[in-house]
């Protein structure tokens, strides 16, 4: 049986991959889970764990001049001394999540050989903290960097909730077509239950199968709630020029944002998640 710490109490993630190994692999890990804020989290041993998944992290929060530093602190400098404390402990594999934000992209197709361009400090922070952690790497301690697009799930936080809460009330929507790589939370458990499996290291794009468009998500957050929003395309030319003239907000619903069909998992369709999630 392999013992794993997650650290980062009752992160969403966290809290998700734990409760999916123990529900679909009982016999194959031990799960605990450190919380990292405060400092009495340095006094807990990390001898005897073969992973650390480490999931803390400051995240879906507005940047401000105050909350700068914070991210540095918190996403940078936090991460790097819980990998360098992993390594030192004895722990086999370092598994980080990190984000699709360090490519600083929010339309276009992201490949593994891109090079990283955050444009906020959030991203900023987690890239800095990649950087110096893949370097902790060897043989008898491997470094896995998990990059997720959008997460989504059942009670997630983010941007999905925004385009449900949107779902739930609007009559209409528009009826465009885009591509958004994205990644459903039991689909995150799954995959980075097979990167331990594979005592592996390096960088990976955890996503679902399929690129989701965003009308059908929120149709589907419609359909599963016995809600009545009709998909119209009269505001199409609109949402065209919103995207040509680059407003964020058009571009964070409706551009196209990928990575490259790599590191993908579909445990269900998307309809049969919609369903899932929505319950």
């Amino acid at each position: 049986m392999k013992k794993i710490l997650i650290t980062g109490a009752n992160s969403y993630i966290g809290t998700s991959f734990e409760k999916w190994v123990n529900t679909q692999y009982p016999e194959e890990f031990q799960v605990d889970t450190v919380d990292l804020s405060g400092e009495m989290w340095r006094k807990k041993s990390f001898a005897g764990y073969d992973i650390v998944f480490h999931v803390a992290g400051i995240a879906h929060q507005k940047e401000t001049k105050e909350n700068t530093s914070l991210y540095y602190k918190v996403n940078r400098d936090l991460a790097i001394e819980t990998a360098k404390k992993a390594k030192e402990s004895g722990v086999k594999q370092f598994i980080i999540l990190s984000t699709m934000s360090v490519y600083g992209k929010i339309v276009g197709t992201i490949k593994k050989g891109d090079k990283p361009n955050p444009q906020n400090h959030y991203g900023k922070a987690k890239w800095q903290a990649d950087k110096v952690i893949e370097r902790l790497a060897d043989e008898s301690f491997k470094v896995a960097v998990l990059r997720p697009p959008m997460v989504y799930g059942k009670n997630c936080k983010g941007n999905y909730q925004t385009l449900r809460k949107f779902a739930l009330k609007s009559p209409v929507f528009p009826d465009f077509e885009n591509q958004r790589s994205m990644i459903f939370v039991e689909n995150l458990a799954e995959f980075v239950k097979r990167v331990i499996d594979k005592q592996a290291g390096g960088l990976y794009f955890p996503q679902d199968t399929e690129y989701v468009k965003t009308t059908h998500m929120v149709r589907k957050i419609a359909e599963n709630n016995h809600s009545d929003i009709k998909m119209i395309r009269l505001f199409n030319p609109f949402v065209e020029i919103s995207l040509r003239f680059r407003i964020p907000i058009f571009e964070k619903v409706f551009g196209s944002l990928t990575y490259e069909k790599v590191d993908t998992i579909g445990l269900m369709t998307f309809e049969e998640i919609m369903k899932k999630v929505e319950l």
